[in-house]
């Protein structure tokens, strides 16, 4: 599709909820998407090729990862991010701006930019806007983020309205620096932590800039689902409806449905992968926790409603063995059930949607994930979403 447009199709509406296809360089996308995290150019636990065969369409890279290892440079002169990980559909990256101001050393922040020392090594590192967009483009990066500040959660609106602000100038600089391609896209990223005036005033200044797509950054670090769902409230009907909305970290299966009856497109969580390397499975009727004893004699799969081997074809007896083993395979068979797990969720809510009952659809899966199955405590596993490190 190299040379193609790129561009949302809508569907399908039902209320809020959309149902399209995002059309990009390097293949179609079928929304709402949720993408699979390869921080460092790798789905964790996961081929490429498994990862595919979940149904997943688009996966997401990360900027500052890449950046120190194993280099921006070295990926390009191997032909780019996708032919490096042998991924043949879209990526897109997130601009490295969040795992600045989470995982570096001895950052200091100015209007330029941030100098930070890697978490690796200790080498120093400027990132800019310009350096941020250099490095994606460097990638073959498909989406390509604006830089930006995430917020911290909680802090004083004074101070979430400075760093904004300052996202919303580095956005500016972001689409000076973006060398623009057909089928590739650069998104802004709305800012403002959960102060509604904020939030319209960020997409307001986005939308001036003008952008392919528009995030939502600066949730799902702490603030809770009721806070969240506030927030997109806030935020989703001061975005463009042309363009693909995407929340940034999120997550957790309840808050992605909540966030597609709100109007969102597009989603990206490690929790499908993290929590299968911690022995925890997703399933219709909540959360397992792999490393119980009551699993050891249990002949069932995982859940059979899921389409994959992993989910279908082994016995929890036996991925329960695999784990209190320490066998590679039972937290390999773990990540590739969740991340088939979230496809099927998302291919239900188009479905969902084109047959506009996803308001029923939505009361059905919370239920379902509130009953537990058998009398396992839906909570057992106390799995914690979170934005990728």
């Amino acid at each position: 599709m190299t040379g193609s447009t790129f561009k949302l199709e809508l569907i399908a509406t039902d209320d809020a909820a959309r149902r399209g296809r995002l059309m990009t360089a390097h293949g179609p996308v079928d929304t709402p998407a949720f993408m699979p995290v390869g921080t460092a150019a790798t789905v964790k636990g996961m081929f490429p090729e498994t990862v595919a065969s979940t149904g997943a369409q688009m996966i997401l890279a990360n900027t500052y990862h890449l950046m120190l290892r194993p280099g921006a440079e070295r990926i390009a002169a191997l032909g780019g991010v996708r032919r490096f990980m042998n991924w043949p559909g879209p990526i897109l990256t997130d601009s490295g701006g969040y795992q600045v101001m989470s995982l570096a050393k001895l950052r200091h922040l100015s209007e330029d930019g941030v100098t930070f020392q890697s978490h690796i090594d200790g080498t120093r590192h400027h990132l800019t806007p310009e350096r941020s967009i250099a490095i994606q483009h460097q990638l073959d990066t498909t989406i390509t983020m604006a830089f930006d500040e995430c917020t911290p959660f909680p802090a004083e609106k004074a101070a979430v309205a400075e760093s904004m602000r300052m996202s919303m100038r580095w956005a500016a600089r972001s689409k000076a620096a973006y060398t623009v391609r057909p089928g590739y896209a650069l998104f802004g990223i709305v800012q403002g932590g959960i102060h509604g005036d904020l939030r319209a005033e960020s997409a307001a200044a986005l939308r001036a800039i003008g952008f392919d797509g528009y995030a939502i950054g600066g949730l799902a670090v702490g603030e809770g689902q009721d806070l969240m769902f506030a927030t997109l409230d806030q935020t989703v009907p001061h975005l463009p409806n042309e363009a693909p909305r995407y929340l940034m970290g999120v997550g957790k299966p309840l808050d992605i449905v909540g966030a597609v009856l709100r109007g969102v497109d597009m989603f990206d969580c490690v929790l499908p992968t993290r929590s299968g390397r911690t022995a925890q499975a997703f399933t219709r009727f909540g959360p397992l926790n792999m490393r119980n004893a009551r699993h050891a004699d249990d002949p069932r799969p995982l859940d059979p409603s899921v389409p994959c081997d992993a989910s279908r074809n082994y016995s929890r007896a036996y991925i329960h063995h695999l784990v209190k083993s320490e066998e590679l395979l039972g937290l390999m068979l773990l990540s590739w059930h969740n991340v088939a797990f979230y496809q099927k969720l998302m291919a239900d809510l188009r479905a969902a949607i084109h047959g506009g009952t996803s308001s029923a659809f939505a009361a059905a899966f919370a239920a379902d994930q509130a009953r537990g199955e058998d009398g396992e405590d839906a909570s057992e596993s106390s799995i914690a979403a979170g934005r990728d490190s």
